[in-house]
């Protein structure tokens, strides 16, 4: 996938200055205010942009990322780039292995295609479970989501509290366009997920991301057979409301796109 070269973009060019101008702002307040804030990545495309914000500033904002066991080898080849490229340490939380294992053991190792109820179980124990621990002590998090990443995220504030683990969470790009974190990423070099150039714009456990075609929304791709209303994996409680039975059903071929 060949990307436009947005640096001569005057006009785009400028925006992203104000925007990461504003996003830096942010984040000073938060590691002045918040401390220990923390920053969950994904190592996703605007979380490496956030990474890199953090970075240049030398903020004090401690990075870490969740390991379902499912993920694509392109994210544990970025993880390890993250590292080298920045310089930061980048904690690594895993899902509690009996828990894990008992599950596995009585539904099976892919139940989360089965319904929205087994799927959210699995992101419970791979993704929920793991981040109440990384969140543990901390006065803050920060994530990359952003508003027009699917409707899911819709009226996604720049500042929530959260009530489930009884700290703020703010979401620094929140208003920014994939356009313009694209231009960012250019302009200062800043390491990605191979995947993303394979139309893969968000990526999650293997098993459970596909790539998207033109004119899908970014997030598409992630649990592609249920309806978009329910497409949220619980780290994030506030962006879904849809009844849990609006799931489409797929067919065995469909699996392993």
């Amino acid at each position: 996938m060949k990307r436009p070269d947005y640096r001569g973009d005057a006009e785009l060019v400028a925006r992203v200055d104000q925007r990461s101008t504003e996003a830096l702002a942010l984040l000073r307040e938060i590691a002045r205010d918040f401390a220990p804030a923390v920053f969950a990545s994904s190592l996703g495309v605007e979380d490496m942009v956030l990474t890199d914000l953090i970075a240049r500033e030398q903020l004090p904002i401690g990075i870490f990322t969740l390991d379902t066991g499912r993920l694509p080898e392109e994210t544990y080849t970025l993880l390890d780039t993250t590292r080298r490229h920045f310089g930061l340490p980048v904690a690594v939380h895993f899902p509690q292995r009996e828990a894990l294992e008992a599950w596995v053991d009585e539904h099976g190792i892919n139940a989360f295609y089965d319904s929205v109820e087994q799927r959210r179980a699995c992101c419970r124990l791979r993704k929920v479970e793991p981040l109440g621990r990384a969140l543990a002590g901390a006065k803050a998090w920060i994530t990359g989501q952003r508003t027009e990443q699917s409707v899911t995220r819709a009226g996604l504030a720049l500042r929530e509290d959260d009530a489930a683990h009884g700290i703020a969470k703010f979401n620094p790009l929140t208003a920014w366009s994939e356009r313009e974190v694209w231009a960012y990423v250019q302009l200062h070099e800043v390491p990605y997920n191979a995947l993303h150039d394979r139309f893969y714009p968000s990526i999650g456990c293997a098993p459970c991301t596909r790539a998207v075609s033109a004119g899908e929304d970014v997030r598409a791709g992630r649990w592609w057979w249920e309806n978009a209303e329910v497409r949220e994996c619980g780290l994030h409680p506030g962006s879904h409301a849809a009844n849990s039975a609006d799931v489409s059903p797929i067919s065995p071929g469909n699996k392993t796109r």
